[in-house]
C-alpha cells in the first residue's frame, strides 16, 4: 500500500502542476508589437494604441500567479490595477497592488477591495484595456452588497448556503442577485473599455457565468431563480429579512436585474477559460500511464452529497476493476461535491467523500482512493483531502474509532488525522475543483 500511496500523491501533484495559474496565463497571452494576442492559438488579438492604458484587476485563489504572469508579459504597459486574494496567501508582485480579503465568508476587507476594483473599472476609457483575472474564490473575495443589503446579511446568506448542501452554481445565483458587481455588473461598469477576462475554472461545465459568479459574463439567472434556491433548501425564513426583501423586490421589478445575454454592454467583452479540471485530469492520466497503469477517466462531473458520491464512486470503481481483472488500473475523476453540515466536527467535502468510500471498500484488497482539492484547501481544514483503502476501517476500529459516528458528526478530518491519512499540500495557488485517484493492483 505504501507504493500505491506514493503513486497516488505523485499523480495528484502532476494534475496540480498542469493547472498552475501563471503557466496557464503564459500559455494564453502574448504581446506582439502593438497587440495583445489571446488564446493558445492566438484566437483573437486586442490592439493597443499609443494612448491605451492597461489595467489589470481580478480576484480569486489563483489570481496572484495569474497576475505575476501578466506582469511578466505586459511589463511597463501596465498602468495599474489591483488583485484580491485570500488572507494568508503569499504573493510577490511588482506592478499590481495585492489586496487581501476573507474567504469563503466575505469580510470588510473584501468590501474595501471591491470598491477599489469597481473604481478602476469605472475609470477605464474606450481606448483602454481592462484585463480581468478570475478564479475560484473570487465571488467571496469581491463582496459588493447591493443597495440596502449589509455585509452581515451577505455573510449570513453565504454561510447558510454553504452549510445547506447547495451547489456552487446555486450559491452563486443567490450571490449575484444580492451584489453590485457579480453577474456581469463589473462589465457594465467598464463600458466603453475593451475587457478581456481570463478564467481558471472551478465549476463543472466551465461556464463563465458561474466562475466566481461571472462578474464580466452575461447572467441567464433571475431573481425568481435565487428565491427558488432559498425555498429548495428551506432557507427562506432563515436568511436575514433585508436579503429576503431585496430578492422579493427584484422579483416584483423594483430592483434592476443582472445584465442578460445579448446586452450590448458585452459587445467589447471576451471571457476565456484558460485552465480547468479537464486539464488536470489529462495530465494525471499521462503520469499514471507513464507509471505503467492502465488509465480511465471515469467522470469530470462528480457532484452531489460527498458521502453518497464517495460510496457510489467505490461501487463504480469495483465494477471497472472487474472488467480489468489483470494489471494495474488507475481510475480518475473530478468535480465538486457538497456537504450538508449537521454535526459539529471538522469537515471538508473530500475528507467526507473518503470516509464514506473507506466504509464502502472495507476489506477490499489492493485498492486505494485519494480525493483532494486542487487548491490544497478542503473546507475549513488544513488538509487538501485524504487517502482511504481497504484497511482504513479496520485500523480505525483498532484505535477505538467508530467510522459511523465520525460520519454522522461531519468529523472526517479528525478521523483521517488519527490514521495519519490526510493529504496536505498547502495552498497551491490554483483551483480547478477536486480530483479523485483510485489505484488498483
Amino acid at each position: 500500500m505504501d507504493q500505491l500511496r506514493k503513486h497516488a500523491v505523485e499523480i495528484l501533484n502532476a494534475g496540480i502542476q498542469a493547472v498552475d495559474s501563471a503557466t496557464a496565463v503564459r500559455r494564453c497571452l502574448r504581446l506582439t508589437g502593438d497587440a495583445l494576442s489571446v488564446g493558445e492559438r492566438g484566437e483573437f488579438s486586442v490592439p493597443l494604441r499609443y494612448d491605451s492604458r492597461v489595467w489589470v484587476i481580478g480576484a480569486g485563489k489563483a489570481t496572484a500567479g495569474m497576475a505575476r504572469a501578466a506582469e511578466d508579459i505586459l511589463g511597463k504597459k501596465i498602468t495599474g490595477g489591483a488583485v484580491v486574494i485570500p488572507h494568508g496567501h503569499p504573493a510577490h508582485l511588482s506592478r499590481i497592488p495585492v489586496l487581501r480579503a476573507g474567504h469563503p465568508i466575505p469580510d470588510a476587507a473584501g468590501i474595501s477591495a471591491a470598491k477599489q476594483i469597481a473604481a478602476i473599472a469605472a475609470s477605464a476609457r474606450e481606448e483602454d484595456l481592462l484585463l480581468v483575472l478570475i478564479s475560484g474564490g473570487g465571488s467571496a473575495l469581491l463582496p459588493s452588497p447591493a443597495d440596502g443589503v449589509t455585509l452581515e446579511g451577505k455573510q449570513e446568506v453565504t454561510s447558510l448556503l454553504l452549510r445547506s448542501g447547495a451547489s456552487i452554481h446555486e450559491v452563486n445565483i443567490v450571490r449575484k442577485h444580492l451584489s453590485g458587481l457579480k453577474g456581469g455588473q463589473l462589465a457594465r461598469l467598464a463600458v466603453p473599455a475593451q475587457v478581456v477576462t481570463l478564467m481558471v475554472s472551478d465549476v463543472i461545465g466551465d461556464d463563465p457565468a458561474t466562475i466566481a459568479s461571472g462578474p464580466t459574463a452575461p447572467d441567464p439567472s433571475t431573481f425568481r431563480d435565487a428565491l427558488g434556491i432559498l425555498v429548495k433548501y428551506n432557507l427562506t425564513h432563515q436568511v436575514p429579512e433585508v436579503a429576503r426583501a431585496f430578492l422579493k423586490d427584484g422579483l416584483a421589478g423594483r430592483r434592476a436585474e443582472t445584465p442578460k445575454p445579448g446586452d450590448p454592454i458585452f459587445d467589447r467583452v471576451r471571457n476565456v477559460v484558460i485552465a480547468s479540471n479537464a486539464f488536470a485530469l489529462a495530465a494525471m492520466a499521462r503520469t499514471a500511464a507513464a507509471m505503467g497503469y492502465e488509465t480511465e477517466v471515469l467522470s469530470e462531473q462528480v457532484a452531489g452529497e460527498a458521502r453518497i458520491a464517495g460510496e457510489r464512486h467505490v461501487r463504480r470503481s469495483k465494477d471497472l476493476r472487474s472488467r480489468h481483472a489483470r494489471g494495474s488500473l488507475c481510475i480518475l475523476s473530478g468535480g465538486e461535491t457538497t456537504v450538508t453540515v449537521k454535526g459539529e466536527g471538522k469537515v471538508g467535502r473530500n475528507q467526507e467523500f473518503c470516509l464514506a468510500a473507506a466504509m464502502a471498500m472495507d476489506g477490499w484488497q489492493d485498492m486505494l482512493l485519494l480525493s483532494a482539492g486542487t487548491d490544497g484547501i478542503d473546507g475549513t481544514t488544513g488538509a487538501a483531502g485524504a487517502l482511504a483503502d481497504g484497511t482504513s476501517i479496520a485500523r480505525a476500529k483498532g484505535r477505538g474509532l467508530s467510522p459511523v459516528t465520525f460520519l454522522e458528526q461531519n468529523d472526517s478530518n479528525t478521523f483521517f488525522s488519527a490514521l495519519n491519512d490526510l493529504v496536505v499540500t498547502g495552498a497551491t495557488g490554483t483551483n480547478v475543483m477536486d480530483v479523485q485517484v483510485v489505484l488498483c493492483v
